[in-house]
């Protein structure tokens, strides 16, 4: 009698035993199935999501920065990123997380966001971003010297091409505003003031996005879009840390679809534009070539204080002065400075300031002309008729301004010299 009870005893450890061996093949495979999923990218990309804590209110949250590499496998992957961090003053990764292939959300969006979505598939690439972005929770350190072209996915997944027909020949200006996914007012009050001038078949107003993890403002979005028609949205995370990315998929879009118009204005969605002002100052410009114009900042010095905002490694940038920038909140640039720009800008290591990298570092090793211009004020100034029809760029202007300043550039009645 005991000794049957104890071969059930037995048979039961056994069976036991057996079954908690099962479920952990069961979970190993479907594991290893699901990373091989991931990492068989359609479009041969894999992308590295780099999250980081901005310091600041209880309110910002971990961000997430977009790193793809060409590398075929992740153990490749893994492989290039740690060699790739630690070359300088001991900068490493600290963890690396969560590899993940976009090819299918970029084409969610793009679908989703095109001139054809329907309602039915509105939510579809909102739940894929959502859900991507909330993976992980774990925040890592960003490469302190990585490249931009390590951390820079090309293309836009909404690109509206048609903005910019024949490639920009027969116009003049694209003024390409840089807005953040939750700044609705402020496009809304630029449509319906100084973007009318988008109206004009020389002139395109159009604004740059990223993506956001914010399920109710991708809703938004989606629908501004097709109102609109006029928002671009790059392959990013929105984020302060991501304005250079931001201003390269700048670069990208028009050297893909606008590279024939004839000046590119990058400006911010808190300034007001007299767009006429500034077509002429094209006209009295539009044989020069190889320049970037804006008010000019001359010997600024890298802040090397952490805690600072705008804090710049020795890693990132070694020389105590920084070159002759244009301030970001207006620049012009000729068409002919795209390309190059574009190109260069993603072997240089990654800068988070993008008016010192764009029209400062990158700009200077190519030979471009930075021009001061007194008409770009990139500053707040007194709403006067005559301060808003002299200027070409005001800076800090909420969007329940815009139509003060709006009233008063069309004010017939003051003489201003």
């Amino acid at each position: 009698m005991f000794q049957f009870l104890h071969l059930r005893s037995r048979l039961l450890q056994s069976l036991i035993l057996g079954l908690v061996g099962l479920t952990f093949y069961a979970y190993y495979r479907t594991t290893v199935n699901d990373i091989r999923q991931f990492a068989s990218a359609r479009n041969g990309h894999l992308v590295m999501y780099d999250l980081h804590h901005i310091s600041g209110n209880a309110t910002e949250h971990a961000e997430a920065r977009l790193a793809p590499t060409k590398n075929s496998t992740i153990g490749a992957q893994l492989s290039s990123s740690l060699n790739g961090s630690s070359s300088h003053n001991g900068s490493n990764l600290s963890t690396l997380i969560t590899i993940l292939s976009t090819s299918s959300i970029s084409q969610s969006l793009s679908s989703a966001s095109s001139s054809t979505i329907s309602k039915d598939s509105s939510d579809k690439p909102i739940k894929q971003i959502s859900n991507l972005l909330n993976m992980t929770s774990t925040s890592i350190s960003t490469m302190n010297n990585a490249s931009a072209r390590a951390i820079y996915q090309s293309g836009h997944t909404v690109s509206i091409p048609e903005k910019c027909p024949n490639f920009g020949k027969d116009m003049q200006l694209v003024i390409i505003v840089m807005s953040a996914p939750s700044h609705v007012e402020a496009r809304t009050a630029i449509r319906q003031t100084w973007g009318h001038f988008g109206q004009r078949r020389d002139v395109s107003i159009l604004f740059m996005l990223g993506a956001t993890s914010d399920v109710r403002i991708e809703r938004i979005l989606v629908h501004e879009q097709l109102m609109y028609g006029d928002v671009i949205r790059g392959n990013f995370l929105d984020s302060y840390s991501n304005l250079t990315l931001k201003t390269i998929s700048t670069l990208e879009w028009v050297d893909n679809y606008c590279s024939n118009v004839r000046f590119i204005l990058k400006t911010d969605d808190d300034m007001f534009i007299n767009v006429p002002r500034l077509l002429s100052f094209i006209s009295k410009h539009s044989k020069d070539k190889n320049v970037i114009f804006g008010r000019l900042a001359k010997k600024w010095k890298p802040i090397r204080n952490k805690k600072s905002k705008y804090y710049v490694s020795q890693a990132q940038y070694k020389p105590s002065i920084f070159p002759d920038f244009t301030t970001g909140p207006a620049y012009l640039l000729s068409s002919d400075v795209v390309h190059k720009l574009y190109k260069a800008s993603l072997d240089q290591t990654y800068l988070k300031l993008e008016d010192v990298f764009t029209t400062g570092i990158v700009a200077h090793k190519l030979g471009i002309k930075r021009a001061h211009a007194n008409e770009f004020l990139n500053k707040r100034i007194s709403y006067s008729p005559c301060n808003v029809q002299r200027g070409i760029s005001i800076h800090m202007v909420k969007y329940s301004e815009q139509f003060d300043l709006w009233k008063k550039l069309l004010d017939g009645k003051s003489k201003c010299k």
